[in-house]
């Protein structure tokens, strides 16, 4: 029978499924990267304070991506957008809309990408991103702004006008 810790992170699992193939850039390193996470955590569960599971959860995984990243080469894994997924498909339905959005979400520098899922994907607070980040709230608010304009410059040189310019 599982515990009430275990039917929480299992009801988690979509959105850290979501996070880790944001921050991994492919299906199989998303799911690697979710299974040590997870192995992490439950070894890690007595220092689990029994509050903000989704924020402790979310940045176990932050720090095993840094830390996997930190032993590898520099150079760019090759993009794999369909393991993207947003939140909510039917907010974007065109799927070729959708497909350049998550490409130009993709290209971001990973800071500003793991800032731009957390806030606006996945709906943390900006003291929530903070913490999980292990940055400054300014430094949040920064690079969600940096990620926005990046976002809104990469989708204007394809001719797709950001969703608040439409009317």
């Amino acid at each position: 029978m599982m515990s009430t810790f275990e039917k929480q992170v299992l009801a988690l699992m979509p959105q850290l499924r979501r996070y880790a193939r944001s921050l991994s850039r492919n299906g199989t390193d998303a799911e690697d990267l979710l299974q040590d996470s997870l192995e992490l955590a439950l070894r890690g569960k007595p220092s689990w304070r029994g509050a903000g599971l989704k924020s402790w959860l979310t940045t176990i995984m932050t720090h095993a991506f840094y830390n996997s990243r930190r032993g590898e080469a520099k150079g760019q894994s090759p993009i794999d957008v369909s393991d993207l997924e947003l939140a909510d498909d039917a907010a974007v339905p065109d799927p070729l809309e959708r497909r350049r959005l998550m490409m130009a979400i993709e290209a971001l520098p990973p800071d500003f990408r793991a800032v731009l899922m957390l806030v606006v994907v996945e709906q943390h607070s900006y003291a929530e991103t903070a913490e999980i980040l292990s940055v400054p709230v300014g430094t949040v608010m920064s690079r969600l702004s940096r990620a926005r304009r990046m976002m809104t410059d990469t989708l204007r040189a394809q001719n797709i006008v950001p969703l608040r310019g439409r009317s």
